[in-house]
């Protein structure tokens, strides 16, 4: 099958079970939002599919290939992985951090003028290239976080996974961040992202995946699942649902539901 899935899905960790059975499709060419309270199973459903965990049962498929089956190198060229986690465990410049998305690509004679190109589109997507000589540890929160998408974005991967990119940053950073990710599904790759801000998610995505307890509530189009009952059963609040001047929809969590 193509696109990117989830069979069966069940995943423990330790002595708690943090995805129960999740069966989802992604589509290329899509933006899909993955939200939910705090432990729901954002991050680990990720982790699955970018083929850092192997499920405990079911599978995780690439175009009908398991995805924790393939070697190191195929995998990074074809999924490209935004963690969590800013940290970055080398004193580099930005410039050569950024490279380093290009490694999958690389044959034996090392860097070629299409691995430089690719790093300084992504460097001037991304709002770094003024960064490229700085040292990766004199860089804020937010431009780390820019830096380490630069990377990922340099490697043009099938599939982009992003763990909360937006976390550190300003809200002018956040709507450009928004916007690569928009135009990296409008260039044909497959875009999940994992985000807390309903408003964003309501901003990007075209798809929706609500998550509870290791349980999916609801998936499909975000104008079907952003919604005040569906939003009140994934995180126990009540929400009014409007829209802005410009048509897009806000959403406001009003209290405990």
């Amino acid at each position: 099958m193509n696109g990117l899935q989830a069979s069966a899905v069940s995943l423990t960790l330790g002595r708690r079970t943090v995805l129960y059975g999740v069966d989802l499709g992604f589509a290329r060419g899509r933006v899909t939002a993955l939200l939910g309270p705090n432990g729901a199973g954002k991050s680990s459903l990720l982790a699955c599919l970018a083929g850092l965990r192997t499920p405990d049962s079911g599978t995780a498929t690439i175009d009908g290939e398991v995805i924790a089956a393939l070697d190191g190198r195929m995998r990074g060229r074809r999924i490209g992985l935004l963690p969590q986690s800013g940290e970055v465990h080398w004193n580099v410049d930005v410039t050569t951090l950024v490279g380093l998305g290009r490694l999958p690509h690389r044959g034996r004679f090392g860097e070629t003028e299409a691995d430089r190109a690719a790093v300084e589109r992504a460097m001037a997507a991304t709002d770094v290239a003024h960064l490229a000589d700085r040292a990766v540890e004199r860089l804020s929160g937010g431009e780390r976080g820019r830096v380490l998408l630069a990377r990922v974005l340099a490697g043009e991967p099938e599939w982009l996974l992003a763990d909360e990119p937006l976390a550190s940053l300003d809200p002018a950073h956040q709507i450009d961040v928004l916007e690569r990710l928009r135009e990296v599904a409008r260039a044909g790759a497959g875009v999940i992202v994992v985000l807390h801000d309903l408003n964003q998610a309501a901003r990007v995505a075209d798809d929706v995946v609500l998550l509870r307890d290791g349980h999916v509530v609801a998936t499909g189009e975000a104008q079907a699942v952003l919604t005040a009952p569906l939003l009140a059963e994934t995180y126990g609040v009540t929400v009014e649902i409007g829209r802005a001047s410009d048509g897009r929809r806000f959403i406001v969590p009003l209290g405990r539901a």
